[in-house]
């Protein structure tokens, strides 16, 4: 059995992710990280990105809203605004907030506020399709 390391993510309001898996790439501001069990402690802020979870089984993602990351050789914590599962992101709502973002960069209305919008819509996409066949 391969070695693991426990990866719990929470958001203020819930504990969305508790499990040993094999290695977890995070999108960190200054780069992306890959980290196995062993891991030389840290500590990190975070992007608004998928985070890839590998496991036995396969390969599972998670949106997050950005945050910190704690890691420890045999623990990662992850403290997001935000996180979602592919099972939770409503495909509907993020492809609205997609279309009306695009109109208000277009508008220069909030640009940055506009950008983190946008940015976080097109990733529910693409993390809702990540676990399909």
């Amino acid at each position: 059995m391969a070695k693991k390391i426990r990866l719990n993510i929470f958001t203020p309001d819930r504990m969305v992710y508790s499990e040993n898996v094999n290695m977890v790439i995070a999108r960190a501001t200054n780069g992306d990280l890959g980290i196995c069990p062993g891991h030389a402690p840290s500590i990190t802020s975070l992007e608004i990105w998928s985070l890839r979870i590998i496991k036995d089984e396969g390969e599972q993602q998670l949106l997050l809203c950005g945050g910190f990351m704690e890691v420890r050789p045999k623990k990662i914590t992850v403290l997001a605004s935000c996180a979602e599962t592919p099972e939770e992101i409503d495909i509907r709502r993020a492809n609205a907030a997609k279309e009306r973002t695009a109109l208000r960069l277009k508008g220069d209305i909030d640009a940055r506020r506009a950008e983190f919008t946008r940015k976080r819509a097109a990733l529910r996409l693409k993390v809702s399709q990540s676990n399909k066949p």
